[in-house]
């Protein structure tokens, strides 16, 4: 971490509006330069280009690409799934010497969650796992019950002991839910306060509360903060508003907490995905550090 960071950081105060307040725009574009330079704990892997979906089988050399984009600024990649050339993602993750925390896209749909748990087993076993997350934010769309879910995740741990398996939901989903916290050898929180209407200036200390309340729920079992963002353009949530300037300082503001408290993040997201306007409104498609077309935003 270097002598700037830790300069910046010691002056930030919780109830103040932000710590980079009074910061020149270059002075902070130099700054996230510098972060991104040294690196990141986490990226949630992007894998989708302008007029690819979910369904679509995505190449090795796509795959490829993209994370020799990733590899300088990063020491871990998430994935979303285990199918469709999504199991590109952690094997060439694993050649560029990076880990993995991969998971399998559970839904309603019993065939597809069957091939996803194999194809979850089968990297796991080739290698290619550091971390096994068996569904992402399932109990949040309602798409299993959560005996169904539970089932999923103790049959993964029964077949990759060697491996850690935890379950990606909304943070608060874990206090809420205790048998499927205690299932999980590691706690993998969402925290979004852009989704819950936060003004940027409160977004740090309210995404600080959301982790707190997903370590309390854990009761010493290790948290990873699985995906945290904040949108470059798009509609309004409420109080929170997306922008390029707040995109890059929630950015800064979430590094620099993650590297002073030693809180493992994976950033959301690496590059923009237009599929994503169908699923959250035009704001889906803005939330990647790099724009659609592989160009760094700041």
């Amino acid at each position: 971490m270097s002598h700037r960071k830790e300069n910046i950081f010691s002056s930030y105060h919780l109830a103040e509006a932000s710590y980079l307040a009074g910061e020149t725009a270059e002075s902070l574009n130099s700054l996230f330069s510098e972060i991104l330079q040294n690196g990141v704990h986490g990226f949630c892997f992007s894998l989708y280009e302008d007029g690819q979906k979910p369904g679509d089988i995505i190449s090795e050399a796509q795959v490829r690409r993209r994370m020799e984009i990733l590899k300088p600024h990063t020491k871990w990649i998430r994935s979303f799934s285990c199918t469709e050339g999504n199991e590109w993602i952690p094997r060439v993750a694993k050649e560029l010497g990076l880990k993995t925390l991969v998971g399998a896209w559970l839904g309603n749909d019993a065939e597809i969650n069957r091939r996803e748990i194999e194809g979850l087993v089968q990297l796991a076993e080739e290698g290619m796992v550091d971390i096994a997350a068996v569904g992402n934010e399932v109990m949040y769309r309602n798409d299993l019950t959560e005996e169904e879910l539970l089932a999923f995740i103790y049959e993964v741990k029964q077949r990759i002991p060697h491996v850690p398996v935890g379950y990606v939901d909304a943070y608060y989903e874990f206090s809420h839910r205790p048998l499927i916290t205690a299932a999980c050898d590691v706690i993998l929180s969402n925290c979004y306060p852009f989704w819950e209407g936060c003004p940027f200036e409160h977004s740090l200390a309210h995404m600080q509360q959301m982790y707190r309340q997903a370590a309390e729920a854990a009761n010493g079992k290790p948290v990873i903060i699985t995906e945290t963002g904040w949108p470059s353009d798009g509609e309004n949530t409420k109080g929170a508003q997306p922008s390029m300037q707040s995109a890059r300082d929630y950015f800064i503001n979430t590094q620099l907490w993650s590297a002073n408290e030693g809180i493992p993040v994976f950033y959301f997201s690496s590059f923009d995905e237009s599929w994503k306007v169908g699923a959250e409104g035009t704001v889906g498609a803005y939330w990647g550090i790099w724009d659609k077309n592989e160009r760094l935003k700041f």
